[in-house]
């Protein structure tokens, strides 16, 4: 039976016998936690409104309750995954969970608007630390081969349907109880999952009393935080502000001063010789860019639903549901196509289906219908990003050193969480440059529908990158 701990951890396995935790319980409690980790990054989207209402935040203070979430994400997470190598991934995974979990213990009882805003920054460094470590604890947990890349299937479609499920989720809850529980029902399930977890995982780590690289891990955590926050800048301040400038190209300075100490030190953060892989190299960029439009397609399609076409947040929840189901149905088909077109392949078609949803998206109009403008869409779109993101995880995991694990776990969250947020401020910027202030319905839909044409184009040019970078496929790849 397959275990969670790799061979070099052999020699801190607890002497008590016990008996292997069974597979497919590790693989549970490991897409749990991924779930919650996604879920929170678009649950409190339809949520805005009363807790501006409640709080009295401005309007910058509102952009701050998702921006803190994103930037504490993304600037945390290599540090997260090279401490679950090093610290043991079943500690990382239950501290992650639980900082996640109090801080939304924290966000849901909040009396101040700064007090929400720092509980989602402290709910963002929980997810940086617990996400790296649920897809290490998946890939340890099956052996090589189609088992694994069903495994790894399983984990994106719980996190396609994570991200997918927000809207649906926060526009329930607003609607049925309060703002409040859009946080508040992470405990329940934190505190389930973590039980769980406790009793399923077993631990796993480096030997050899390996440090953390601690001047990487501030070079990477400050470099990547200053970009994350210089890119959700550009919606309020455009990209040619200071306010932007200066924290994008302090972020790259220092990105840079990490490569630079990264290759000289003795134990680093992130050892470069990962990216001398062709196949990590490509398959990261490769989800960089086609993440870029995933986090803009739900945010744009639920501001379309509730602005234009009037629905409330609960039936623009139910709305997306169709779509939800189609990333989980894309993530699924994928690991049994794959051993017979080949990851590269599954992976390129996946971008073509999504850019043919997100062509057809871009066709809406200000009195569009649920059918044609929604639906069919929709389910393209989701259906292609399920596909793509499971061969291209695979490909970016599978030749990974056992030591390295959790860094390229890490490295893949980075990039697709790093894509998203710059996709998200990207075609936010090409949005409103289309509506030039406007707020009328046709004005809205012009510009939503640039911004799907732009998405569009980003898919398309993705699918080249990974036809022309990635390696040719062999058969059962």
């Amino acid at each position: 039976m397959a275990h969670t701990e790799s061979a070099e951890s052999a020699a801190t396995r607890s002497p008590s016998p016990r008996r292997p935790p069974r597979t497919w319980l590790v693989v549970l409690a490991a897409c749990a936690g991924q779930f919650l980790v996604v879920l929170d990054v678009s649950v409190v989207n339809v949520a805005l409104p009363s807790m501006r209402a409640d709080l009295g935040l401005s309007a910058t203070g509102l952009q701050w309750v998702l921006n803190a979430y994103s930037i504490a994400f993304a600037g945390f997470m290599l540090l997260g995954g090279r401490a679950a190598d090093l610290f043991g991934r079943k500690s990382m995974f239950l501290l992650g969970l639980g900082l996640f979990t109090a801080a939304s213990v924290a966000g849901g009882l909040a009396q101040e608007g700064w007090q929400l805003v720092a509980a989602r920054a402290v709910q963002g460094l929980g997810a940086a630390v617990l996400s790296p470590a649920t897809l290490t604890i998946v890939t340890g947990a099956v052996p090589a081969g189609s088992a694994r890349t069903r495994a790894i299937g399983t984990w994106t479609a719980v996190g396609a349907a994570g991200g997918a499920a927000g809207g649906f989720v926060g526009g329930a809850l607003v609607d049925l109880l309060s703002w409040r529980w859009v946080l508040l029902i992470n405990v329940p399930i934190g505190v389930l999952v973590l039980i769980g977890a406790a009793l399923s995982l077993r631990e796993s780590r480096l030997g050899g009393g390996r440090r953390l690289d601690l001047p990487g891990a501030v070079l990477a955590t400050g470099g990547l935080a200053a970009v994350a926050y210089g890119i959700v800048q550009t919606e309020e301040a455009g990209w040619g502000a200071p306010a932007t400038l200066a924290p994008l190209l302090g972020g790259l300075a220092l990105l840079g001063v990490f490569v630079a100490v990264e290759a000289r030190t003795t134990a680093p953060l992130m050892p470069l010789k990962v990216f001398r892989s062709r196949t990590v190299s490509a398959a990261n960029v490769a989800i960089l860019v086609c993440a870029s439009t995933s986090f803009g397609m739900w945010f744009f399609m639920t501001v379309y639903a509730q602005n234009v076409l009037g629905y409330t947040p609960l039936q623009a929840g139910l709305a997306l549901v169709p779509s939800s189901v189609s990333a989980i149905v894309g993530s699924t088909l994928a690991p049994r196509l794959m051993p017979v077109a080949g990851a590269r392949n599954i992976a390129v078609l996946g971008a073509l289906v999504a850019a043919a949803g997100f062509g057809w998206q871009s066709t809406m109009t200000a009195d569009g219908t649920f059918l044609t403008i929604i639906l069919g869409p929709g389910i393209l779109m989701m259906t292609g990003m399920g596909l793509l993101i499971t061969p291209l995880a695979t490909l970016a995991t599978s030749s990974a050193a056992s030591a390295d694990a959790g860094l390229v776990s890490g490295l893949v969250n980075t990039f697709r969480t790093m894509g998203g947020a710059l996709g998200l401020a990207v075609f936010s910027t090409v949005a409103a440059a289309r509506t030039g202030g406007a707020t009328s319905p046709e004005a809205l839909t012009a510009g939503y529908a640039l911004a799907f044409r732009t998405a569009t184009g980003v898919l398309v040019a993705g699918a080249v990158l990974m036809l022309v970078w990635l390696p040719r496929p062999s058969r059962g790849d």
